[in-house]
């Protein structure tokens, strides 16, 4: 039997002196007793996953940036982790809602 002394266990799982000993939820003082007691249930509030990101009624198009937007964009995304042409399509939305009028 291949033993891992410095982990103190053995295949098998019957050395484990890593273990502390374990932990009596019954000794907590009652401060914290008598707070969970009351406390409530609070219900989920949100979303589930398939309606977080809403499918938005889009169209493909080309294009012509310059390229000193393209590089800000492109550098500004290296940064967020958000996809240069996300955040493209973002700042058109941002504008076409600050001038519609409705």
């Amino acid at each position: 039997m291949v033993k891992f002394e410095s982990l103190g266990l053995a295949i098998g799982g019957k050395v484990r002196k890593f273990m502390k000993k374990k932990i009596k939820y019954t000794d907590a003082p009652a401060s914290i007793s008598s707070s969970i007691k009351s406390s409530k249930v609070v219900e989920d509030f949100l979303p589930p996953p398939s309606k977080l990101v809403l499918k938005e009624d889009s169209s493909r198009i080309t294009i012509v940036l310059s390229k000193k937007s393209i590089s800000f964009f492109k550098e500004e995304s290296k940064r967020s982790g958000v996809p240069y042409q996300t955040m493209i399509k973002r700042v058109l939305d941002l504008y076409t809602e600050h001038y519609t009028h409705k």
